[in-house]
């Protein structure tokens, strides 16, 4: 029977259960993905920034970029009642600088360490791993410009692709260069694209109009053919530039990173400066970005603060999933089972299994039980069904004695537990469990 209502296209329900298609829509997995994420900013000394899910638009506009598919066409945006323009964040970077600079904790000779978990709006055309509402796992580092920083920000994504299993992530490396050395790619850019444009797509075609470096980003297998051969940032460095991106792949090097050198890549957002990269994976296909970053080292003046260098970057929660799916890697999930289901039968063993249940859950034990009125036989198969360690069973007998009769689930032992000292300290009246 088809359901009344559905979830928005290309936006997705996590659910309690595992569900039989898509198995990485299991919120227990979110959970252990999230868990690992923070477990690994906290050794590497990042604290956790939450900011709205809306921001003002001119946010994006002024930090993205005009010029940039996300803002061209990509935005959720809409004017609330008080007249203003508001837009779902498209992405986490901007929205924690200006958190950052609203509260007052960016500071000169300082540096700030963050991380957020958050979910991201994009209209794109939804495919597999590409999602109108999708989450990040993110990190930032405000007020260092050493390429040092660059290196540790970009260990921290790999050793989380480590810590989960994804272990054929390939990094790609780039420097998109400052104000002071694009000018002069950007000449040789256009010069070498213009009389390939007939070749190039209609956004291309747009994009060599109003932000011609966009024209790298571009997915269009035409315009990869196009620009193969197109002038490289990398040959237009100025020292400074030059000079940052050696030190970074050295300290890549030292640090045992494998990487590889893609002139094209520039990422999607205009207030990048200097490094660029990507780790991607092969298990996604087209859509094979699994996290990115860079540094913006003018995105802090941008929204309104002194220049400040940042870098930062954004990893997909549903691409890790979807790839820790296909390499069959299962991540160590929270345990949701019950300890103990309580089986009672009859008014009064269940009026007192209320108050047993409570107290169980007062002491930190999982506990589940039937409202439902179902015959022992029916409650002992939902236990199993829950995979309870124990079941308590109550009934008129067991009432008359003050006892419960507990059955152990894996060995299919009985014994008989008075109900008050459960109550009191189950962790006393429960049989010791073997070790796992």
């Amino acid at each position: 029977m088809a359901t009344k209502y559905t979830a928005p296209p290309y936006m997705h329900d996590v659910l309690p259960l595992q569900p039989d298609r898509d198995p990485w829509l299991h919120a227990a997995r979110w959970r252990a993905l999230e868990a690992a994420f923070r477990d690994i900013c906290r050794i590497y000394g990042y604290r956790e920034i939450r900011t709205p899910v809306m921001e003002s638009t001119e946010l994006f506009t002024r930090s993205i970029g005009d010029g940039t598919d996300i803002v061209a066409k990509e935005m959720f945006t809409f004017t609330d009642r008080g007249g203003r323009s508001m837009t779902l964040r498209p992405e986490g970077t901007a929205p924690v600088v200006r958190a950052l600079l609203e509260h007052g904790l960016i500071a000169e000779a300082s540096t700030l360490k963050v991380y957020y978990i958050a979910t991201i709006y994009r209209y794109e055309h939804g495919q597999r791993g590409r999602y109108r509402e999708h989450q990040q796992t993110g990190v930032e580092v405000i007020g260092a410009q050493d390429s040092a920083v660059d290196a540790e920000v970009i260990s921290l994504a790999i050793e989380f692709f480590r810590r989960v299993g994804i272990l054929d992530a390939e990094l790609k490396l780039n420097s998109v260069g400052c104000p002071a050395c694009r000018p002069e790619h950007l000449k040789a850019l256009l010069a070498f694209a213009e009389p390939r444009l007939d070749a190039m797509s209609p956004d291309n075609q747009r994009r060599f109009r109003e932000n011609p470096l966009r024209m790298l980003d571009s997915k269009d297998p035409r315009d990869h053919a196009a620009l193969a051969d197109a002038p490289k940032l990398l040959d237009h460095l100025c020292t400074e530039c030059s000079l940052h991106f050696e030190r970074l792949r050295s300290h890549l090097s030292a640090l045992g990173i494998r990487y590889t050198l893609d002139p094209l890549l520039v990422r999607g957002f205009d207030y990048y400066t200097k490094t660029a990269f990507e780790s991607i994976s092969p298990q996604l296909g087209a859509q094979n970005v699994i996290g990115g970053g860079g540094r913006y080292d003018g995105l802090v003046e941008s929204c309104g603060g002194k220049p400040t260098p940042g870098i930062g970057f954004g990893i997909g929660t549903e691409r890790c999933l979807i790839v820790l799916d296909q390499l069959n890697r299962a991540l160590e999930v929270d345990d949701e089972t019950p300890s103990v289901f309580v089986a009672a039968v009859g008014p009064e063993a269940s009026a007192r299994a209320v108050r047993l249940v409570h107290a169980l859950r007062r002491q930190g034990i999982a506990t589940e039980t039937d409202y439902l009125g179902r015959s022992l036989k029916a409650q002992m198969r939902a236990a199993s069904r829950l995979n309870a360690r124990w079941v308590a069973i109550m009934g008129d007998d067991e009432m008359a004695r003050g006892v419960a009769t507990l059955k152990d689930m894996q060995s299919g032992e009985q014994c008989e537990v008075a109900i008050d000292q459960l109550e009191k300290s189950a962790a006393s009246a429960l049989p010791p469990q073997p070790p796992s």
